[in-house]
């Protein structure tokens, strides 16, 4: 569902971007939701942890490792570390 965002810009900026998203072919809405969207993904914590991880276990797939030795390796690790 969506919703209305009222945001107040200087007309100067306001005209520009309407020129620049006609010869995009684009609104100035859509300008602006593709805006949000990039600065929301681009500081949104989260889904980058959440891509790391899918990144991550694909690469960890492809070289053939599985759930069992994901978790060997991290007891492996944490038995060094108290070690030291």
């Amino acid at each position: 569902m969506s919703s209305q965002l009222i945001v107040r810009i200087d007309s100067e900026l306001k005209e520009k971007v309407g020129q620049i998203a006609y010869h995009e072919g684009k609104t100035t809405s859509l300008v602006v939701r593709e805006l949000l969207a990039e600065y929301v993904k681009s500081r949104d914590i989260s889904g980058y942890i959440d891509d790391l991880w899918k990144r991550t276990g694909r690469k960890l797939g492809d070289a053939g490792a599985g759930q069992g030795d994901v978790e060997k390796t991290i007891a492996e690790v944490r038995r060094k570390r108290k070690s030291r």
